[in-house]
């Protein structure tokens, strides 16, 4: 199982990842705002969803790297320390900006399509793929007694999509006044962004300083 600080220190960068504006919570956001809570909810929920996919991708990816050999799974780490690097100054560069879009074509979807296309929208993304990829192995412990890198790979990617999915519901069900308060503050996503990049950054310099 996950220790305690490994936990700790995972859901709290997934969770400052996730809050921070872009495709995914926007489109809940408007959907939330345009069709009404209960549906940015469900098309929330089908986005977080998507991440199961992600998650059985890099659990078995790892596996993979593993059984060929050890220096490929630390190529891969070290591979997506420099890919979160360049993530992080991305963020710290940003403008902000960030506003909540119109979602008319969405606009007589049932509950069911709507969480099949935010399901679908998030499983096919071969962004999400690569950030699975190499975010997660940078919280799998590998000294003596911290189990199986796959196992670890797993649980982190539920604690993922848990954290998403609470994120998401909780967007979806307050959609009309947080989308609103973006609209009015352009940049109220700039902060957010800072603190993203600078996680991204430090777990990068992380593994590659600290060995």
């Amino acid at each position: 199982m996950l220790s305690p600080e490994q936990l700790l220190a995972f859901l709290a960068a997934a969770t400052l990842i996730t809050a921070s504006p872009g495709p995914d919570n926007l489109m809940v956001l408007g959907v939330g705002m345009s069709r009404g809570r209960r549906q940015g909810m469900v098309f929330g929920l089908g986005c977080a969803l998507g991440c199961l996919t992600h998650t059985l991708l890099a659990t078995v990816g790892v596996s993979a790297l593993l059984a060929a050999s050890p220096l490929a799974f630390t190529a891969l780490k070290v591979a997506g320390a420099l890919y979160l690097v360049w993530l992080g100054i991305g963020a710290l560069r940003s403008r902000g900006g960030a506003k909540v879009a119109g979602t008319g074509e969405l606009a007589n979807e049932t509950l069911g399509r709507l969480f099949a296309k935010g399901l679908f929208a998030n499983s096919i993304n071969p962004k999400v793929v690569l950030f699975f990829l190499t975010f997660l192995p940078q919280f799998v412990l590998t000294a003596p007694g911290s189990g199986s890198a796959s196992w670890q790979t797993a649980q982190l990617g539920l604690v993922f999509t848990a954290q998403a999915c609470v994120l998401f519901g909780l967007l979806g069900y307050f959609s009309g006044a947080i989308g609103q308060w973006i609209n009015q503050r352009p940049r109220a996503g700039l902060w957010l962004d800072r603190v993203a990049g600078a996680i991204f950054i430090g777990l990068g310099l992380r593994l590659l300083l600290v060995r």
